[in-house]
């Protein structure tokens, strides 16, 4: 994939579109059977997350150098992301469940919590994809 076909804001939206449909079809198959339907946001968040995630890592030529660690440790990375997204959208979800905000605020809320320990996971396995090199 050719970086320069679409702006990082067109990736972004693409990545984001494609994992909407895979947390569809999670729903339709998954919350039924698993997940009372207060926790189906819990799936669009956790296919969310690696995407806003990786798109900028892929795509800014300053992060380039996270490419060069080994298959498994960009997996291991990525399992920690989605299971950083589920669990701290989770446990807010939980947290303010039953305290009769719409659902639409839960959402966004629970979107903050699990975003936040998704990229702080993947921050902490990989704090030099973000330190600023200075020449001083």
């Amino acid at each position: 994939m050719e970086k320069e076909r679409l702006p990082r804001w067109g990736w972004l939206l693409l990545g984001l579109f494609l994992a909407s449909l895979v947390s569809s079809v999670l729903n339709l198959l998954l919350v039924p059977a698993v997940f009372a339907e207060t926790y189906q946001s819990i799936t669009v968040i956790t296919t969310m997350a690696p995407v806003l995630i990786y798109v900028g890592v892929w795509y800014d030529e300053e992060r380039q150098h996270y490419w060069q660690h080994s298959r498994t440790r960009i997996a291991g990375d990525v399992l920690f992301v989605v299971t950083g997204a589920a669990l701290g959208s989770a446990i807010v979800l939980v947290g303010i469940a039953g305290l009769g905000l719409p659902n639409f605020v839960q959402d966004v809320i629970a979107m903050g919590g699990g975003f936040l320990l998704a990229w702080g996971l993947f921050w902490w396995r990989n704090p030099e994809v973000y330190s600023i090199e200075t020449d001083g």
